[in-house]
């Protein structure tokens, strides 16, 4: 597996090993912790005889992992396609599974010294999680030389087929091969999309599965050919072959639609969070392990910054602005005020557009409405400090898209409103790569990018990042 989509005649062979691997590697991190109690110099010292454990505690390890990973569908190469899923995976799992034999020590072998059960999980973490780096380096490696690739057709060339079929490509070192596409429209025959030729109509889709020998079918055709499909669907059943169908759902949904079983209906989600379960959970406890000594720490900086604002210029301390959250959600921001107290009445003469007609708010670094004070705590960050109480509340988070104005979004594109699939953030993709330096509200991109590429590790980089970014100052007026 390793993550990696495998034929399916090794399918079967493939889990087999890397269960295998998961348990001896699982033993083999139990049976180092027992010698590092012995050998590195931490704690009273204790003999071998006394780091010794008994069999049945690694049969006890060997049970837990299994039960556990089966569970979470460990296993389950669809899930675990990208690295990064399978990553989490396996974190949630050694997690779940040190807490389990935890519970399970407790009740049955109390003697085991405490450092041999946290150096087992810091072993077992870095075995599993470097075991499943290699093998897609492997996979990587030796994805071109593999003979019996997965050999998949795609049914509809247009628009879903070639997103379907870019998706193969990118994942061709595990050895998905795309063989072409069917598809009925004549001014389509023979060309080649996404590097693979159209090989004929729909009718001879079942010659073609049995000449190129087609290990899996993707249907991808509009909403409209629903009765072709049928009838191909149909046709395929005498093939041995794997037939899949992609909904033409692909300018509607946001981001990872979901399909559950509703007492036998398959139900596609194409509006549910984009960050949900185990992410989600991650993510906020993140914010709270961050936001909590941060706001604790900065309050007396806080205080004096107040002060300063209001001893500057006549006006609150603090502004508040209604933005707009995740799912459209409207949320009040609090941030320190900058400006002058009537800006917002001021706003009109600083909108600008694009020569295609698109609003911006371009901030300006002569802008006048920016008081002396609004001006340090701009370049300091300082004025995004009362943030906190918002990620404190949970409106927004340390990592995310910037908040945006309701007016701003009432003028968004379709497509722009992916970017409010998540909690918003203080800092994210592109206040790292520019802040105030790139015009604000043409950076969607950056935040799609962000939402389709989220994990816990980017919020770690773009945090470290803003600190950086912070310091030198750069982009902020």
């Amino acid at each position: 597996m390793g993550g990696a989509p495998v034929h399916k005649r090794n399918g079967t062979n493939y889990i087999i090993f890397l269960l295998a691997s998961d348990l001896v590697l699982t033993l083999w991190a139990l049976f180092l912790a027992t010698q590092a109690r012995h050998y590195l110099p931490f704690g009273i010292p204790l003999t071998l005889e006394e780091v010794r454990v008994p069999y049945f505690v690694y049969a006890l390890a060997a049970l837990i992992w299994v039960g556990v990973s089966v569970t979470l569908s460990v296993y389950n190469g669809r899930r675990t396609l990208r690295a990064v899923d399978e990553m989490q995976l396996v974190v949630l799992a050694i997690g779940a599974a040190t807490l389990v034999f935890a519970g399970s020590l407790y009740l049955l072998y109390r003697e085991l010294p405490r450092r041999i059960f946290i150096y087992f999980a810091v072993l077992d973490l870095l075995f599993l999680l470097g075991f499943r780096g290699l093998l897609r380096l492997a996979f990587r490696f030796a994805g071109s030389r593999q003979r019996e690739a997965e050999r998949v057709l795609i049914i509809g060339a247009g628009k879903v087929g070639r997103e379907c079929a870019k998706r193969v490509q990118a994942q061709a070192w595990t050895g998905l091969t795309l063989v072409g596409y069917m598809d009925d429209d004549p001014e389509k025959q023979g060309e080649v999309y996404e590097g693979a030729p159209v090989l004929g109509p729909l009718a001879q889709t079942p010659e073609v599965v049995k000449s190129r020998q087609i290990d899996e079918v993707i249907i991808a055709l509009p909403l409209r050919a629903h009765r072709p499909l049928e009838e191909l669907v149909l046709a395929l059943q005498e093939q041995p072959v794997r037939v899949r169908v992609v909904p033409d759902f692909f300018d509607l949904a946001f981001f990872r639609a979901t399909i559950e079983d509703f007492g036998g209906i398959p139900l596609i989600g194409l509006r549910d969070p984009a960050i949900d379960g185990f992410q989600r959970v991650v993510k906020r406890l993140f914010d709270l392990l961050f936001a909590i000594p941060l706001t604790i720490l900065t309050l007396p900086i806080m205080a004096l910054v107040a002060i300063a604002v209001r001893l500057d210029s006549p006006g609150p301390a603090i502004f508040k602005q209604q933005r707009v959250g995740e799912n459209g959600r409207l949320f009040w921001m609090y941030k320190f005020r900058s400006m002058v107290a009537d800006a917002e009445k001021r706003q009109a003469e600083f909108i600008q557009t694009t020569p295609e007609g698109i609003i911006i708010l371009a901030k300006r670094p002569d802008d006048p409405r920016v008081t002396r004070v609004g001006r340090f705590i701009r370049r300091t960050s300082l004025d995004e400090l009362p943030q906190l109480f918002n990620v404190l509340k949970g409106e927004m988070s340390l990592v995310g898209p910037r908040p945006e104005i309701p007016y701003l979004v009432e003028r968004y594109e379709p497509w722009q409103r992916k970017r409010l699939a998540v909690p918003p953030g203080i800092t994210g993709w592109w206040q790292i790569r520019g802040r105030s330096e790139r015009p604000m509200h043409l950076h969607t991109e950056d935040d799609l990018y962000y939402i389709q590429h989220y994990s816990p590790l980017l919020d770690l980089q773009i945090l470290w990042r803003t600190i950086g970014v912070v310091l030198k100052g750069r982009g902020a007026f």
